[in-house]
């Protein structure tokens, strides 16, 4: 059974997630936007709880500049929300997702990211 959580404490968790990151690695964040999105697209791998869209900082070079538009991170609030079962599981699992997708945005693999426990 999914665990209840309006969509604005959902994006306050996502916020509070944020909040966890240290400044300096903010700071480094570019060109990136995070969204929250109920669902993932049709067709899209079954449990997906979040999503990173773009060039990573890593896989950047001199032809990415102005007009490119930001990478996106989307965290999808159904899966994450079926996933756990309990509102403090699903707020640590809110956390661990953002640190996976932002991960991703400074080009470290998923393989990498569940060593860290982030995945």
């Amino acid at each position: 059974m999914p665990i209840a959580m309006s969509r604005d404490d959902f994006e306050n968790a996502v916020a509070d997630a944020l909040d966890t990151i240290p400044q300096d690695l903010l700071d480094r964040l570019d060109n990136v936007a995070i969204t929250v999105e109920d669902e993932p697209a049709p067709g899209s791998t079954p449990g997906l709880l979040g999503l990173y869209v773009g060039v990573p900082l890593t896989a950047r070079d001199s032809g990415y500049g102005l007009g490119n538009l930001p990478d996106h991170i989307y965290i999808f609030r159904g899966p994450l929300t079926r996933y756990c079962h309990t509102r403090a599981q699903l707020l640590e699992q809110i956390r661990v997702t953002v640190l996976h997708e932002i991960g991703h945005h400074f080009g470290i693999s998923d393989e990498r990211l569940h060593e860290l426990g982030w995945g």
